[in-house]
């Protein structure tokens, strides 16, 4: 084999690899500063959100706050996932806020994509995070994580 068919197989071969990792990390939730520091007190503003930032109440124990844009398509399988949860459990609020008219907390809160949804706990601590599409079951744990790391 020449040359050019070996750059060209190695070409295809990190496409292939480059594919399967961002599917695998897609929609997946991680954890945040917050998750790491001792007390819920050491939170930072820009580890919390707040009524004002979303334009309306907070869930009475947790938020799920989804940045959307208008030509996305994920997003739109994203809020129904969400909607499906928050009539699913108690005390939990959807809210979706479109990024582009939301540039300073984008900044503020470092949302690099959309849809990127951010797991809140009763008091606006941000608890988990996750770009792209997250699954269901995925926001349910990411949802008991909050509702367990929230101040009794």
């Amino acid at each position: 084999m020449s040359l050019g068919m070996w750059v060209l197989v190695g070409a295809v071969a990190a496409g292939v690899v480059l594919s399967l990792l961002k599917s695998k990390l897609d929609g997946r939730f991680r954890g945040t500063r917050l998750l790491r520091k001792a007390q819920a007190h050491e939170v930072d503003s820009v580890d919390r959100v707040s009524a004002a930032d979303v334009g309306g109440e907070l869930g009475e124990r947790a938020t799920l706050l989804q940045f959307s844009s208008a030509f996305c398509a994920p997003c739109r399988a994203t809020r129904r996932t969400l909607a499906e949860v928050e009539g699913m459990v108690d005390g939990v609020r959807h809210v979706e806020l479109d990024a582009e008219a939301h540039l300073e907390l984008v900044r503020r809160l470092d949302i690099l994509r959309t849809p990127t949804t951010l797991v809140l706990d009763s008091t606006g601590a941000i608890v988990k995070r996750a770009s792209g599409a997250p699954r269901k079951p995925d926001v349910i744990a990411a949802l008991a994580t909050a509702i367990e790391h929230a101040p009794r």
